[in-house]
């Protein structure tokens, strides 16, 4: 009776160190990735506002994917050095995350005619990897410093890039207009009249019946151009639906 009571006292040890043991890794490991899928999340809403390829669930599945191979390098890592056995190298999964990673933002760069589109994108989710590898292993502070930097860099750089270096930028127009002719012709005079020059331009089918999707590039030709006037005047040309500006 005395060895049931003693095997009953064990087995209940046992359970109640492997539920703590079991909550204690959840936690450790719920921690970084929730972390990682808000950095992810910061920087992926920037680029979902833009329609960007890459947005919000993109950035988030990398920072979250990156933030979990490092846990597992590190945890490999520790099991080498615990047992004495295999080779254990922290650093080398996070290497192919770096570089592994070049093949989804090569998948964001698009050429088109004269332009590149897609470049920030790119470079955004090979930021938000190395975020990702940073929370894994533990770096909370320099993540935040780095989420930080980078929404200050797509944010505030951008203007200032289009204040100060407006002559050489390039800047994306979408404009739905009903299915009639001479809407094409309206949208080039327009863009002459207020400084800019199209440099391609490409037309399709738009999403409501009877209307046309034109996408075009355009360039500015000095400091007198006027984004804000151009699309005025397209807003309040006949048939013309509605105007959207997008970055390069």
């Amino acid at each position: 009776m005395r060895s049931e009571g003693i095997i009953a006292l064990l087995s209940r040890e046992f359970i109640e160190l492997n539920l703590y043991t079991f909550a204690h890794e959840f936690v450790d490991t719920l921690i970084p990735l929730l972390v990682a899928a808000l950095a992810g999340g910061v920087v992926g809403l920037e680029r979902e506002s833009h329609n960007r390829p890459a947005g919000l669930r993109t950035h988030v599945l990398v920072c979250v994917g990156s933030a979990l191979l490092m846990r597992v390098s590190l945890g490999m890592y520790d099991m080498v050095l615990a047992t004495g056995f295999g080779n254990g190298d922290p650093g080398r999964i996070a290497a192919q995350v770096v570089s592994g990673i070049g093949f989804l933002g090569a998948g964001t760069i698009m050429r088109e005619g004269a332009t590149i589109r897609g470049l920030t994108t790119a470079a955004s989710l090979w930021v938000v990897s190395a975020m990702g590898l940073a929370v894994g292993a533990g770096f909370y502070m320099q993540t935040f410093v780095a989420v930080i930097l980078v929404m200050l860099t797509l944010k505030t750089l951008s203007e200032v890039e289009n204040r100060f270096f407006a002559h050489g930028a390039y800047r994306s127009l979408v404009v739905q207009v009903t299915d009639s002719p001479g809407k094409l012709g309206v949208v080039a005079s327009l863009c002459g009249r207020w400084g800019y020059t199209i440099r391609n331009i490409a037309m399709r089918s738009g999403p409501l019946p009877g209307t046309i999707e034109i996408r075009f590039t355009v360039k500015p030709d000095g400091r007198s151009s006027d984004m804000a006037g151009l699309i005025g005047d397209l807003m309040s040309s006949e048939g013309v639906i509605s105007v959207t500006e997008e970055d390069i």
